[in-house]
């Protein structure tokens, strides 16, 4: 996954308006007690934090 694709699917699931909000001040266990942002911008790889994204958000496995 691309990171194109990560925003193209939160834009999706939280509205283009509130999915970087969301994506920088949510905090998540999995991912070590970071936001979605600060995992990307560390290096996490955008599938990985878009599997903590949907576990966060109750997603269905469709969306994975």
């Amino acid at each position: 996954m691309r990171h194109t694709e990560f925003w193209t699917r939160m834009d999706h699931h939280l509205g283009a308006a509130y999915a970087r909000v969301w994506a920088s001040q949510f905090v998540m266990s999995a991912l070590d007690g970071r936001t979605a942002q600060e995992a990307l911008d560390g290096g996490v790889p955008p599938k990985q934090v878009w599997r903590a994204v949907c576990d966060a958000l109750q997603l269905p496995a469709s969306e994975r």
